[in-house]
């Protein structure tokens, strides 16, 4: 049976307090909208309808290359007005699964089983046991009883004093058989407190004609909880990096305090991975057996092997281009990867070096106040503190080519493109302008003078 998705993503988000669209804003670098879409990619939907309304534009573009297709409620008159855009559609017949944009935690597993309660027939609305339901519409059951019959949902704002004791909520999210959701919308009114289309008032149709309305419960409060506020979406953010944090403990990851720890994408952890606190993981992480990684350490798109050590407050990012760190390599602390690089077994970069688009064979070091860029950089190198590669020109980028065994002092420039044959030393102050040859002593810079009897000046009174 054809399965529809549409997600409502149409608010302005009045309590955000912001100009960005609600459903833009972000949880774990991820907008609340795409966290949405994640989620219904693996149900295989005949289509999947975004309804778009505050900030139109930007939302779409934003999401463009989920593939979904967007219809436009303006302006936005409820809930019921904005199923009302996707009649035309949605097809006659299968389910029509209906989430919101600013829903973000919930999961496959609970939409899809959302969508099999209803198999076309049935009208099924997900609910949710609060201790505090303010705000939710409540699920009125026949005889006030747990188990009986859904009758109707009543809106916070219209719920008599006696209603709003009920704490079984409604959140929003439901699945319908589509030719009869399709009637249904373009059958409400807006006679109530608020002047608005209510989608829950086809409750009530359903019960009329004798349509089975089934209330499903949601496994746990953090799948349906909604963001209005940054308070909210700060909630969100702590339960979401909860559930990361266990999940990685209970296979085995030692996090130093799971309260103080981020993920942003994926991490993917070896055995006996430790991971000291405040540490942030962006992108597609891989941390193999062993690793350790400091406190205050933002890591982003990059795979460090196994044993590798980094030291705290070292940043990581490889971006698109991506970036390595070999078995048993020892980074930071202070250290900064940028995109490209790609450090062999046992590399050593240590507090205030900054490595880009370079490759350091086994072995290699640079330990200090130092600059890579555009290198290769062969096994047991040794890079003395203060020493650059000059690989820009004003144009274009120049690569550095340093062989094996080579040892250049400290304070060193090495001006693109230059080559350093294997077993080089470059001595300590030179700029190098030229390629030396293997097993050569260079040295580049000028002859120092003494001059005697010379006094420093003295400052006038």
């Amino acid at each position: 049976m054809a399965l529809n998705i549409v997600i409502m993503a149409a608010g302005k988000g009045t309590r955000m307090k912001s100009a960005l669209p609600k459903v833009l804003h972000k949880l774990a670098g991820r907008s609340l909208l795409q966290h949405v879409l994640d989620c219904t990619a693996p149900l295989a939907a005949s289509q999947r309808v975004v309804i778009t309304g505050h900030g139109a534009a930007q939302v779409e573009s934003a999401v463009a290359a989920s593939g979904a297709q967007f219809v436009r409620q303006e302006p936005q008159l409820g809930t019921g007005h904005a199923i009302q855009q996707t009649v035309p559609v949605l097809p006659a017949d299968g389910t029509t699964l209906i989430l919101n944009g600013d829903v973000p935690l919930i999961r496959t597993e609970t939409a899809r089983r959302l969508a099999e309660a209803c198999d076309g027939r049935a009208l099924v609305l997900l609910t949710i046991d609060l201790a505090d339901p303010t705000g939710y519409g409540r699920i009125v059951r026949a005889g006030g009883q747990p188990d009986g019959a859904v009758q109707a949902i009543v809106e916070h704002k219209d719920a008599s004093a006696e209603q709003r004791l009920i704490r079984e909520g409604y959140t929003g999210m439901m699945a319908a058989p589509t030719a009869l959701l399709k009637r249904w919308v373009m059958a409400l009114s807006n006679h109530n407190a608020q002047g608005e289309y209510y989608l829950t008032d086809i409750v009530a149709m359903a019960v009329a004609e004798g349509v089975p309305v089934l209330g499903v419960k949601a496994p746990n409060e953090t799948e349906v909880l909604g963001v209005n506020s940054p308070l909210q979406l700060a909630d969100l953010e702590r339960r979401f990096q909860r559930q990361q944090a266990e999940a990685l403990m209970e296979a085995g990851v030692r996090l130093a305090d799971p309260a103080r720890f981020d993920v942003r994408g994926t991490l993917q952890c070896g055995q006996d991975v430790e991971i000291d606190v405040n540490c942030i993981f962006e992108g597609q992480v891989t941390l193999g057996d062993g690793v350790r990684i400091g406190a205050h350490c933002v890591i982003r798109n990059a795979s460090i092997a196994a044993g590798a050590r980094i030291h705290e407050f070292t940043h990581i990012d490889g971006e698109s281009a991506g970036a390595s760190v070999g078995e048993g390599a020892l980074i930071g602390p202070f250290a900064r990867l940028r995109p490209g690089a790609q450090l062999g077994a046992e590399v050593h970069i240590g507090n205030f070096v900054e490595v880009k688009n370079s490759t350091l064979a086994r072995g290699a070091k640079a330990n200090h106040l130092a600059y890579l860029g555009d290198a290769t950089v062969g096994e047991r190198v040794n890079y003395g503190a203060g020493s650059i590669t000059a690989n820009y020109d004003g144009a274009n980028k120049h690569r550095t080519e340093i062989g094996n065994d080579v040892h250049v002092g400290s304070n060193c420039v090495l001006v693109a493109p230059v080559k350093l044959g294997a077993g080089a030393t470059i001595g300590g102050g030179s700029t190098i302008t030229k390629d030396v040859a293997e097993g050569e002593l260079s040295v580049a810079r000028g002859k120092q003078v003494g001059i005697s009897g010379w006094q420093r000046p003295a400052k006038k009174r």
